[in-house]
């Protein structure tokens, strides 16, 4: 029966990056924004994400400081509704998506390491 004993093995692995997705927060943040915008504002200490259309201004906190770990000052949350337009070859009419923006304000002197890799 040995053989069909199961065997573990512990590896570690070194963590690459500092984000610990879990919970609520992996349901909040969809996707970091990254425009041309976004990293002016990055520069004066706002980060721009997608958020889920059902996030609220408190729980998009709650989700950055349990993510990266900082202090979060301000959020602002933004609803662009989707644009008609026409796809395909035959121009068929359709809808884009709606998007859920909320910008972040952090405290003096903190700054997420997701956003310096551009700059």
């Amino acid at each position: 029966m040995a053989i069909l004993a199961k065997t573990t093995t512990k590896k570690t692995a070194k963590k690459s990056t500092t984000v610990n997705q879990t919970g609520v927060a992996f349901h909040v943040l969809l996707k970091p924004r990254i425009t041309e915008k976004a990293y002016v504002e990055g520069a004066k200490g706002k980060y721009v994400f997608h958020v889920a259309s059902t996030a609220t201004k408190l729980s998009v906190k709650r989700a950055i400081k349990e993510v990266y770990g900082v202090d979060v000052v301000a959020v602002n949350i933004v609803n662009l509704p989707g644009k008609t337009k026409a796809f395909g070859r035959n121009q068929t009419p359709g809808k884009q998506k709606s998007v859920k923006k909320a910008y972040v304000t952090l405290s003096e002197g903190q700054s997420l390491e997701l956003f310096k890799a551009g700059l």
